[in-house]
């Protein structure tokens, strides 16, 4: 009589730690989704409009004696290559505010997520402090030039119309995929950091983070040398045009490789004491993807190349891209290794006593 009883029961007094609500659940998607969805969707009208009206002939915020006017077919694939990526911040913003986005795996918000927050977050971090250090008396200005001639690149306008969209569609992003993340999957970064518990793969997760950590002194210390005004491994291009622009990119440059490698090397050891578990986890975030998707987008102007040999990015500038690529990933999936086995960790019990698959 008592198992009786106690079995219809069993699965509502131990609830499943689903991934996602009930398929009967009414989805609403609030004022605050609603906004940040239309931001993120209109943010990308300027930069597109300028890519289209490029590659139909406009010369638009070009100025006379511009590189661009002679970039050919690599300009015209780059222009088409760039609407693209910003269509993917239209649909990631429907896929954060639509009932079905609660269906996509993980894996295919996630990754076009941390690219995305890769891109964006030099521009929004950099940008307001070099506009603050050019009101200060810097030598701003540098974004609107190119070549080692000083060529005029674009109009300084374009740049301010095109970063402040940048700004705006990572603000409404990055409030969008936290409110989806802490709906989807809040319960994987709930304690504090020395709460977390060890697993198998917890050495493995040692090894990779003071690797990562290791690797990381290159790019680091280069991108703090020349924040500081070193010109070792530096065209001269780049030597020729430095400005306060310059120094502020590089500064927030070597913050973001120590925000990644002090983030896993807290998850690694567990040296927080009562920090909450979800820091580290944003420092991870916000740090290898910078540094690896920000590295990989350096690494393909690079591969481009410029018309001048003097601002052709040198070999130590090469292998410095390449460094931050690698320590980006070095950091980024033993932790998403990580989240994956809380994930499995936390639906396993529930989905043997309820009877289903977790």
């Amino acid at each position: 009589m008592t198992t009786t009883n106690r079995a219809p029961a069993e699965p509502s007094a131990v609830p499943s730690p689903a991934e996602h609500p009930p398929p009967t659940a009414a989805y609403r998607i609030g004022r605050v989704r609603t906004v940040a969805r239309v931001l993120a969707v209109a943010a990308c009208v300027p930069y597109t409009g300028l890519k289209f009206a490029w590659m139909a002939g406009s010369r638009v915020g070009i100025p006379d004696g511009s590189p661009l006017l002679d970039g050919g077919v690599v300009l015209a694939v780059g222009n088409a290559a760039t609407v693209l990526m910003v269509g993917c911040v239209v649909v990631l913003a429907l896929l954060l505010t639509r009932p079905w986005g609660l269906r996509v795996p993980a894996w295919l918000l996630v990754v076009p997520m941390w690219v995305a927050s890769g891109l964006l977050l030099p521009v929004m971090t950099a940008y307001p402090l070099q506009m603050a250090v050019r009101l200060l008396g810097g030598s701003g200005g540098g974004t609107g030039s190119g070549g080692s001639g000083g060529e005029p690149f674009l109009e300084p306008w374009v740049f301010g119309v095109v970063y402040s969209g940048f700004i705006i569609q990572g603000i409404a992003l990055g409030t969008l995929f936290a409110l989806y993340a802490e709906e989807r999957w809040g319960h994987l970064w709930q304690g504090r950091l020395r709460e977390l518990p060890a697993t198998p793969t917890s050495a493995v997760l040692r090894v990779t983070a003071v690797a990562a950590a290791l690797v990381a002194l290159a790019p680091g210390l280069a991108h703090l040398l020349w924040a500081a005004g070193s010109t070792a491994g530096l065209d001269e291009g780049r030597v020729a045009e430095r400005t306060s622009d310059f120094h502020v990119l590089e500064a927030v440059n070597a913050l973001f490789v120590a925000a990644a490698v002090a983030g896993v090397l807290l998850l690694a050891f567990r040296r927080g004491g009562r920090l909450p578990l979800w820091v580290p986890l944003v420092l991870v975030w916000a740090g290898s993807a910078q540094v690896a998707c920000w590295g990989g987008w350096l690494s393909l102007a690079a591969l481009v190349g410029a018309g001048d040999v003097a601002d052709r990015p040198t070999t130590a500038m090469v292998l410095i891209y390449a460094g931050q690529m690698l320590v980006g990933t070095l950091i980024a999936l033993p932790v998403a290794h990580l989240l994956a086995e809380r994930a499995a960790a936390a639906s396993t019990p529930s989905g043997t006593r309820s009877g289903t698959r977790a």
